[in-house]
Parts: C-alpha cells; sequence; structure tokens
C-alpha cells in the first residue's frame, strides 16, 4: 500500500477519534460541541508541521450534503411538516430571500471593491440554516414540539433557496465578466427557481416511490439497509443534472420514504436504518465542524495576503453577523405580527413573540454555507475574503447557539408535556392492541393451546385494562410502574445471561440470541422516553 494511502487512512481514523472524543466530553461538562470541535481544530491548524487543509466544494456538495440532509428527514416526521407548512415556507423561503436581499446590500455597503453580485452571492451562502446543529440544539433544550417542527423543516428546506439564489447571483458574476453574454433578468431568476423547485420534487418522490417499491421486496436487514445509504446519492446527483434542486430531491425522497418505512420495511431493518443513519450522520456533521476548524490557518493566511488589514475585517465581520442576526430577528417578529393581528384564519395559526425570539436566536449555520461559498467562480471580486467570512458567519452563529439555552430559559417556553405524550401513545398502544385481540379470537382455534391463547390475551388487555382502571390519586400509573419494573427485571436476566455465557453452559449462538431478544424488549419500552442530549 503505498504511503499517500496510509497517510489518508491515518487522517480518517484520527478524525474520527478526535470527533468521538471531543464531542463525548464537551456533552459530559455541557459545552456546545460544534463550538469545541471548531476550537479543537483551529488550534491544531496552528500547529507548525500540520499540513493546511483545503476545501473542495463538490466534495462537500456531493459527498457531505446528500446523507446528512437524508438522515434529518427520514427522522423528520411529514405530518408535523405538512401541518406547519405555512410557517416552515415563511422561514425557507421568505426569510431566506429577505436574509439574501438585506445581508447582501450591507457587505455591498460595506466591502471595499465588492460588485452587487458578489454581495447577493455572500448573503446566498449565508442564509440557510444547518439542518443537523439546529436539530440537536432543538433536541437537547427540549423545546415545544411545533417549535422544533418549524425549525427541523427550515432546516431541511431552506438551503433549496438559498442555492437557487446563489446560482443566479453566480451567473450575474459571470454575465458581468463575459463580453456580450446576455443580462440576467428577474423573469429568468423566478423561472429558474420554479423549474428547480419543480425537478427536485419530482425526482424526488419518484426516487422515493421506485426505491419503496424495491425495499418492500426486501426482508434482509442487510440489503434494505445498503439500498439506503445510497438514496441520497440517487436522488441527488440526477436532480443536480437536470438543472433542479437536489437538495429539495434529497428531502423529498427521505421525507416520503420516513412516512412509508412501517409498511414498506422489516422491524429488523427499521432499527438497523435507524442505527446507522445516525451514526452517519453524527460522524459527518461533527467531522465537519472539526474540518472548519483546520480549515482556519489557510483562510486566515489567505486574509492576510489580500483582506482589508485587521481592524477593517473585525469591524466588517461584527457587522455582517449583526445584519445575519437583526435581518432572522426582524423577519420574525414581522411575521409573528401578521400572525397575532391578521386575519381569523391566521390567528388560530400564529406563535408567540416568545416563540418567534426564540426562532430568531436558532439561526445557526453550517455546512450548506462551508461548501456554498466554494462555489464562488474565481472573477468574484473579493473571494478570499469573501470565503473568510463565510467561516467566521459559521464560528459566530455556532457561538451564538451556544447562548441559547440561556435565551430559552429566560423566555420561559414551555417544555413538551411528556406525560401527556405516553398517555396518548399508551391510548393508541392499547386501541392497536384491541384491534389484535379480536384478530386473535377469530385465528384461535381448537388446537391452540389454551395457555399460549391466555398468555396473549393477557399481554393485549394490559394498557386497556391499565386506562379504565387508573391508579389512586399519587399513586404511579399501571403502565409506567409495569415499564419501571420490566427493565429491573430485564437487568437481572442479562445478567443471568452473561454469568451463564461466562461459566460455558450454553452455546454462544444461544447466547446472543436471548440478548438480542432482550435487547429488542428494552428497545420497546425505551421508545417514546425523553433521552437526555437528544
Amino acid at each position: 500500500m503505498e504511503a499517500d494511502a496510509v497517510g489518508t487512512i491515518v487522517w480518517i481514523v484520527s478524525f474520527v477519534v478526535v470527533t468521538v472524543a471531543v464531542t463525548g466530553v464537551a456533552g459530559r461538562v455541557g459545552w456546545s460541541a460544534p463550538v469545541a470541535l471548531v476550537a479543537v481544530g483551529a488550534i491544531v491548524s496552528f500547529i507548525p508541521g500540520v499540513p493546511t487543509i483545503a476545501v473542495e466544494p463538490d466534495l462537500i456538495l456531493y459527498g457531505l450534503l446528500p446523507p446528512l440532509l437524508f438522515a434529518a428527514a427520514i427522522r423528520t416526521s411529514f405530518a408535523d411538516v405538512r401541518a406547519r407548512r405555512d410557517g416552515i415556507l415563511l422561514l425557507s423561503v421568505g426569510l431566506v430571500v429577505f436574509t439574501v436581499v438585506t445581508v447582501g446590500l450591507t457587505a455591498w455597503l460595506i466591502i471595499p471593491a465588492i460588485s452587487l453580485a458578489a454581495a447577493f452571492a455572500f448573503g446566498a451562502v449565508v442564509a440557510p440554516t444547518d439542518a443537523v446543529a439546529v436539530t440537536a440544539v432543538a433536541g437537547r433544550l427540549k423545546l415545544p414540539r411545533r417549535l422544533v417542527t418549524v425549525l427541523e423543516g427550515e432546516s431541511l428546506l431552506n438551503d433549496a433557496t438559498a442555492l437557487v439564489a446563489l446560482n443566479a447571483a453566480i451567473a450575474a458574476i459571470v454575465s458581468a465578466n463575459t463580453p456580450g453574454a446576455e443580462p440576467l433578468t428577474p423573469w429568468g431568476i423566478i423561472l429558474e427557481f420554479v423549474v428547480a423547485v419543480a425537478v427536485g420534487v419530482g425526482v424526488g418522490f419518484g426516487v422515493g416511490w421506485v426505491f419503496a417499491l424495491i425495499r418492500k421486496q426486501l426482508r434482509s436487514p442487510v440489503l434494505d439497509t445498503s439500498l439506503s445509504l445510497i438514496t441520497p446519492f440517487v436522488a441527488f446527483i440526477p436532480a443536480q443534472f437536470l438543472h433542479g434542486s437536489g437538495v429539495l430531491a434529497v428531502v423529498v425522497a427521505g421525507l416520503y420514504l420516513g412516512y412509508k418505512a412501517p409498511v414498506i420495511q422489516t422491524a429488523e431493518s427499521r432499527i438497523a436504518e435507524s442505527l446507522n443513519w445516525r451514526t452517519i450522520q453524527f460522524l459527518l456533521e461533527n467531522a465537519v465542524f472539526l474540518f472548519i476548524g483546520l480549515s482556519l490557518f489557510g483562510i486566515f493566511q489567505g486574509v492576510a495576503n489580500s483582506g482589508p488589514g485587521l481592524w477593517p475585517t473585525v469591524v466588517i465581520s461584527v457587522v455582517l453577523l449583526l445584519a445575519i442576526f437583526l435581518s432572522r430577528f426582524a423577519w420574525m417578529m414581522l411575521t409573528t405580527t401578521v400572525y397575532r393581528f391578521g386575519p381569523q384564519w391566521l390567528r388560530n395559526r400564529g406563535w408567540s413573540y416568545r416563540t418567534g425570539t426564540a426562532v430568531a436566536f436558532a439561526g445557526i449555520r453550517g455546512v450548506v454555507t462551508l461548501a456554498a461559498v466554494f462555489l464562488l467562480p474565481e472573477e468574484t471580486p473579493e473571494r478570499s475574503f469573501l470565503q473568510f467570512l463565510a467561516f467566521v458567519v459559521v464560528v459566530g452563529t455556532l457561538v451564538e447557539g451556544a447562548f441559547l439555552p440561556f435565551v430559552i430559559r429566560r423566555l420561559k417556553l414551555p417544555p413538551p408535556d411528556f406525560s401527556q405524550e405516553m398517555t396518548e401513545v399508551h391510548m393508541l398502544m392499547a386501541e392497536a392492541q384491541g384491534q389484535g385481540l379480536a384478530r386473535l379470537e377469530s385465528e384461535v382455534t381448537d388446537s391452540d393451546e389454551q395457555r399460549v391463547v391466555d398468555r396473549l390475551r393477557l399481554n393485549a388487555t394490559f394498557l386497556t385494562d391499565a386506562l379504565e382502571n387508573p391508579a389512586p390519586e399519587g399513586s404511579e400509573p399501571p403502565a409506567r410502574a409495569y415499564n419501571r419494573l420490566r427493565r429491573i427485571m430485564i437487568e437481572a436476566e442479562r445478567e443471568a445471561v452473561l454469568q451463564a455465557r461466562s461459566e460455558g453452559r450454553y452455546q454462544e449462538r444461544a447466547v446472543k440470541s436471548v440478548l438480542a431478544k432482550i435487547d429488542v424488549e428494552e428497545t420497546e419500552l425505551n421508545i417514546g422516553k425523553p433521552r437526555k442530549g437528544e
């Protein structure tokens, strides 16, 4: 094996080790993992002998972005997104356009020698929020479910709007530097946006539909997960080549397949897919933040050679960060006012000013901004300086996100009602078990052993009986008591199996089979239970 190949493998392994270690330590001490990773990467980048990291935009755009978006999309509720589609569209389309114009004009006014087209291109670069970073923050803070849905939907869909705006700005830059080129018109931009959306949605639904048909025939979790791993690339690449939005194609395919999962996949396939995508999402997203930090030294060198100087750079960076935050805050206050004082149908779907403020502070940028800024053509005025400013925006919004827990506590937003959610879970489960019991009664025959039928009937009627005969006031609900005591029993059962294995009394195949069954039941008990850090 050649030395460069060995070096590449060493770098990949080092990335994974550092990413896991820093994220684990940050989680234990209560720090923001993305901020910690950027800081560690930045420190390492300034150590003599560490090679300068170069960003490959196509690698990020085609290699990292599709799986990251797909991993977030398959875990997002399609029904929730559809229910909050008005608020999501206001943020993913309206806010992006508002940010492009506001930040673009600000950049044009304060950055020397920059053209208006390049300024709008920079506005498009920094407009989209990061899907995974926002989801991680939202899950950790236990925000109201409706707010989480809006944030997740926004960060999944605003990439498409921002990239279409960026393409239009890039076309204007190229046109300005190409003699005789046809100028870009507003109608041309609108047509490009419509085509990008239509092609992206069409390809996404098409890929999702075809893969659903194929995966419905598969019973092997390995084969099913293998197809799942290539789905985002199959959706993204054709959509891009057809001048559509690859981002929308991936998101639509992910939402569709996530919605169809219960009817096209086996239980084993769903568990395997969920675990695999959570792992991929964790490694890719956090590795990107480490990569951002490692790239800072090279970016600083470029700015030092061609930038406007230290203090002008500091002033420009601060002004742009303020413009990004204030544009988001102003848009949220405007839309909140429209919701609260508009027609009745709008007031019924509105949110409070406290919720609007929380959304305003959740404007974290990430991998899309990192990839998009390197798509700027070589003839872009002040290109290297704009790349540096994009890194400043990513790091600055990550720091802003670190203060989000403090803001949420001060706003006193109501957390999700986990008790009500668990009650609904038990009610729906009781309804489902009732249907299963009815099917059992119609299928059982005299040849079926009575104790087997009695066990099935007992399991199916437990929740219904617990709901119809609740525990006395102040006592633990029966379903919750069952879960607590069953977990204690499972712990003892696992210890007994492991003890038997250590004594060599059973074959390893039998031990693994029993442990797998215990794990499945423990997983079932944990479904719906809020987990720390998610």
